[in-house]
């Protein structure tokens, strides 16, 4: 399904520089449609692979199709305001508006590429985001503790070791007490997990930094994942509890998130009620009910991407509404959501920035 719809958006995009550019050669115009073919298919591919297969030559493939699938959203965009522009111009009565066409489709792709630069620019700049969050029953220890929030750094074939560095470098910066990473550490790839996330070895928490998965580390048994961030000294909580100075931290992974029967169940099992203070670890800000019928004071997720790229940013709001992104209340409970560090898809960011948080509890 996926493939399909980028073939048809890129026979979109063929169709209208075709007609907006009259002038092309057959021989040019045949070479366009073998390139944007080659084009439409190569994300899904190089994706498939990253699944396969870590090396040098996976890496640049998939970062290539990446980048090139960020600036097809945008040229796909262009292409439809290049068609609404030209009946525009013809239904106010412009003199040939025909020949306007080119200069309307250049205008178009240039704003296609300065926004695609754009957000490959602004995707590498993350952003401390800092909040200050009131929990009821807060043991008194806990008062102006700061933990950091780390969300979806999808760690593979684009954000890679050195990402994972300068990320470990702000957040080591904020002097954390404990450290909370609710999913989507990696992206997805099966192979140098250890040398990705060795960066993280070196982020001092005293508390503690604790992980629960994200659906980037399901896609696959997730065994492997959770190993590598065993070996990081990082606690993995697959629903759990553990309790640090009378504060109680869970954790459930996300494919038991997406059943509200059994999140309901996990929930209630591990909840210590709403007569303590709790931090629940879940993926995406989802089952919000059910986290506050289990009592839990706040919960910590990601996910989202604040929808990442102009225009999914609509869509994802569409869909979580006011809890996309930032500290938002559901009743008593209250959730806070990352649009993380790193990025999926195209390392881009149109519409979002990405972050990471430190909470000052109080």
């Amino acid at each position: 399904m996926v493939q399909a719809i980028l073939l048809l958006a890129h026979w979109f995009i063929f169709h209208t520089w075709i007609a907006f550019f009259p002038g092309l050669n057959p021989t040019t115009a045949l070479a366009l449609r073998a390139a944007l073919i080659a084009l439409a298919i190569s994300f899904v591919a190089a994706a498939l692979l990253n699944f396969r297969f870590s090396n040098l030559a996976i890496s640049l493939f998939y970062k290539l199709a990446a980048i090139w699938l960020g600036f097809a959203n945008f040229f796909f965009l262009g292409a439809i305001l290049s068609w609404l522009t030209w009946y525009g111009l013809r239904l106010f009565g412009a003199a040939n508006p025909a020949t306007l066409r080119p200069a309307i489709a250049t205008a178009y792709i240039a704003l296609g590429v300065l926004t695609g630069v754009y957000g490959l620019f602004n995707a590498l700049w993350i952003r401390v985001h800092r909040i200050t969050v009131r929990l009821p029953h807060l043991p008194p220890s806990w008062r102006g503790r700061r933990a950091v929030l780390l969300s979806d750094l999808h760690l593979g074939n684009i954000n890679r070791a050195g990402f994972c560095r300068r990320v470990v470098r702000c957040a080591a910066a904020l002097n954390p007490e404990v450290v909370f990473i609710p999913g989507d550490l990696f992206d997805g790839t099966r192979g140098g997990l250890d040398r990705l996330i060795v960066p993280l070895r070196d982020l001092e928490a005293p508390l503690g930094i604790f992980f629960s998965t994200g659906n980037h580390e399901e896609f696959h048994d997730p065994k492997d994942y959770l190993d590598a961030i065993r070996r990081a000294g990082i606690r993995v909580l697959t629903q759990e509890r553990v309790t640090i100075d009378g504060l109680h931290i869970l954790g459930i992974s996300y494919r038991e998130s997406t059943y509200p029967i059994r999140a309901r169940a996990a929930l209630e099992q591990i909840s210590p009620g709403a007569g303590a203070a709790s931090i629940l670890l879940n993926h995406a800000p989802i089952r919000l009910p059910i986290a506050e019928q289990a009592g839990i004071s706040l919960q910590l997720s990601g996910h989202t991407h604040g929808g990442q790229i102009f225009p999914y940013t609509f869509l994802t709001r569409r869909i979580f509404g006011r809890f996309i992104h930032g500290l938002h209340r559901f009743g008593a409970l209250q959730v806070y959501t990352s649009t993380g560090a790193g990025t999926w898809g195209p390392p881009m960011r149109v519409g979002s920035q990405p972050e990471i948080v430190a909470i000052e509890f109080e």
